[in-house]
């Protein structure tokens, strides 16, 4: 998969409250890199805890649970947008269905 952007989550570990999130969004990266999801299901094989939330948007438990990406994933050009990483109070604010 094509991951846009790896930049996104980098400004996120670099800041100083969520350097503990560096290795868990890396391993994230590179696994998500060597996939090739054509459906929901590839993906629910690879992470069980990953959430459909409509739109082609899926939410990933990093770090423990600790944080949430959700990314919009465009199957068809094995593309991955990253549109957002944060803690649970910052995703609780967000509609994970339109970001």
């Amino acid at each position: 998969m094509r991951i846009i952007s790896r930049a996104s989550l980098r400004d996120f570990w670099l800041q100083a409250s969520y350097r503990d999130a560096e290795q868990p969004l890396k391993s994230w990266y590179d696994e998500v890199k060597k996939a090739n999801w054509k459906t929901p299901q590839d993906i629910k094989a690879l992470y069980r805890s990953a959430s459909f939330v409509g739109n082609n948007r899926v939410v990933f438990n990093i770090h423990g649970n600790k944080y949430r990406l959700i990314v919009a994933v465009n199957y068809a050009f094995a593309m991955v947008y990253v549109r957002f990483v944060g803690t649970h109070a910052q995703y609780d604010k967000v509609n994970a269905a339109t970001i």
